[in-house]
């Protein structure tokens, strides 16, 4: 008979040995009919539930990855093919391959008939399909060749967006096509032509398909359109021969653009940063560089000093798909189709040449893909990240070692001191406040996700009130509103971490109730409330930081302040009844508590520190310290 420990063995030889969803799914079946008692039996389904889920993060993660694979080989292929039919068939391929569609193609525009034809497909049974025309306006394909916009539809026959003919609808129904997704292939703000990816059955297609689908096709226009210069060049030497200077020139401008496509291409293929794209640019174009994001923020420079974001133009740039003039420089927004990512600037070109001024736009092309990437890098860090804190939350400690290697994966230290801090998390802008608490801790080597009702931040660190206010403050500014912020800690390893989140939970909670919106502090600088809501077994800190400079003086000195201290309050603030119960003078207990007020400061007489020191006296009276 198979023990309990059988079944989780099993279930981990199946994760090792690449066992599908249904295998993992079918061992707590089997124990279900083993006859396991019940505490084995739920052990046994809970282990198979996580195994699920490890099943499902790893088939993630080697999709991203082929994805990511797929768009470094289309850089590559492009960079090095020069033949145009080859240049298209390993377009189309790559698209297929990248959006992992049934079908894929690519169309041109025909400028003299007004209509854009079928040139290249992958996947496609249909004759028919593949010698379809489309006129301009016609069809899903010719809505975008004459709008110069992506267009997706899950249902085509469904879909009343676009202008059906017979014709257009036989070819794609003989072709079995459901959902069609396609994008522009663009040069100069000129439409070319169109890349699709398209399924034989519905299918919605997501806002990063389009985006990556729309970079693939920059990619596209810009080697087809170096093909069709290489072309013109060789028929300019045939039939221009008074021209060979202007040849020549036209040669080295076309070979300088390759070398500086090639150049960039490579830096894409080897994981170059926004660094390395600028100081390149601003090498082949002899001027300096500034990139900004989506938002204004500068992300690199080479050879500039640091310029302000030119919204206008890059407004400007954003629509009519060129550079734009700005002042004495030149601007490019860096588009992944109709989204901006971000944008450069040229400083110090005022007049540049129609090449300088393609290369440059090039290099737009090129920014907007490590963009792109980078995005999708971080969304599936913060991704890990979210999971990691949900599952240090709601682990058992002995699920902890494997949680411990995936946290340093994504650069977070387990074994460090570090403190928990949490955050409301309200539905409106829950997406918002993650999204910000992720990029924050990120930068500081941390953990943020959502949890329950709260956003949940793991920092390395010591000073939990410290790392409390500064998040309060960077979330609050980051979403325009304010952002109240608990902490707790600081703690050592991961064990700790889910009674240090009950902790900052309720120092949020004393927050609120203080109407310290917006704030961020620890229980620690709460005063008596954090000592009610938190660790009773810090009381003698409490103590310490409220009255200790009255304790150490009077074991110092020899002196008698704390028992003045708790007898001037124990009669009501009155001097002169507290000199008849120390049998002193009224000038005697005076001068003491000049004394407590050069210790612990003017105010400590005040209602507030005033009843946070009695609370101290009398801690300290019930600990048996006198």
């Amino acid at each position: 008979m198979r023990t309990c420990s059988d079944y989780l063995l099993h279930l981990f030889e199946l994760l090792a040995g690449e066992g599908t969803s249904e295998q993992l799914a079918q061992v707590p079946v089997e124990a279900r009919t083993a006859g396991l008692t019940t505490p084995e039996l739920e052990r046994v389904e809970r282990a198979g539930k996580l195994a699920l889920r490890v099943r499902h993060t790893l088939d993630e993660r080697r999709r991203h990855e082929s994805e990511l694979a797929a768009l470094f080989d289309t850089a590559g292929d492009l960079a090095r093919v020069r033949d145009p039919d080859a240049v298209l068939r390993a377009i189309v391929h790559r698209a297929r391959m990248l959006l992992g569609s049934h079908v894929a193609y690519l169309s041109l525009n025909d400028s003299w008939a007004g209509t854009t034809y079928m040139r290249v497909t992958d996947g496609c049974a249909s004759a028919l399909f593949q010698q379809v025309r489309l006129g301009m306006g016609e069809g899903l394909g010719g809505l975008v060749a004459q709008t110069a916009r992506p267009y997706a539809t899950p249902a085509y026959f469904e879909d009343e967006r676009f202008t059906h003919t017979d014709e257009i609808d036989r070819a794609v129904g003989d072709e079995r096509l459901v959902a069609i997704l396609g994008v522009p292939l663009s040069v100069g703000g000129s439409v070319i032509g169109v890349l699709y990816a398209a399924d034989r059955t519905p299918r919605d297609f997501s806002h990063d398909e389009v985006a990556l689908l729309s970079s693939l096709a920059d990619h596209a226009a810009i080697a087809i359109d170096n093909s069709r210069l290489l072309e013109e060049t060789r028929d300019a030497l045939v039939e221009l021969n008074t021209a060979h200077e202007t040849i020549r020139e036209h040669n080295s401008a076309m070979r300088r653009a390759e070398r500086a496509h090639d150049r960039l291409t490579d830096l894409v293929l080897r994981d170059g940063n926004l660094e390395d794209i600028a100081e390149a640019v601003a090498e082949v174009l002899g001027g300096g560089i500034v990139v900004h994001d989506e938002d204004g923020t500068e992300l690199a420079r080479a050879g500039a000093s640091p310029l302000p974001w030119p919204r206008d133009a890059v407004r400007q740039s954003r629509g009519s798909g060129r550079s734009v003039p700005w002042r004495d420089n030149l601007v490019c927004a860096a588009l992944a189709g109709p989204e901006l990512l971000g944008s450069l600037t040229l400083v110090g070109c005022r007049e540049p040449t129609n090449a300088d001024r393609r290369l440059f736009e090039r290099a737009g092309v090129v920014t907007a893909l490590v963009l792109l990437l980078r995005r999708r890098t971080a969304e599936a860090e913060e991704r890990v990240r979210g999971e990691l804190i949900t599952e240090l939350l709601g682990a058992p400690e002995r699920a902890h070692r494997g949680l411990a290697a995936r946290a340093r994966r994504v650069g977070f230290d387990p074994g460090g001191s570090k403190v928990v801090l949490v955050a409301p998390a309200g539905e409106v802008d829950r997406e918002r406040l993650a999204s910000a608490a992720s990029r924050y801790a990120g930068q500081r080597h941390g953990l943020a996700g959502p949890h329950l009702d709260h956003l949940v931040l793991v920092l390395p660190g010591t000073d939990a009130g410290c790392a409390a206010e500064n998040a309060a403050r960077a979330l609050g500014t980051s979403l325009a509103r304010p952002v109240t912020v608990g902490g707790s800690g600081p703690v050592e390893g991961l064990d700790e971490i889910a009674d240090e989140y009950g902790a900052a939970c309720r120092c949020l909670e004393a927050l609120l109730a203080l109407g310290r919106e917006g704030q961020g502090a620890a229980l620690a600088e709460l005063g008596f409330l954090g000592v009610l809501l938190g660790d009773r077994d810090d009381l003698s800190g409490y103590v310490r930081r409220t009255v200790g400079p009255v304790l150490d003086y009077d074991s110092r000195r020899g002196t008698e302040l704390v028992k003045t201290l708790r007898s001037y309050f124990d009669h009501g603030a009155n001097l002169s009844r507290t000199a008849r119960a120390l049998h002193v003078h009224v000038n005697t207990v005076s001068q003491r508590l000049e004394r407590v007020s050069t210790l612990l400061g003017t105010d400590w007489w005040s209602a507030e520190r005033g009843l946070e020191i009695q609370v101290a006296l009398r801690l300290h009276r019930l600990s048996g310290s006198e």
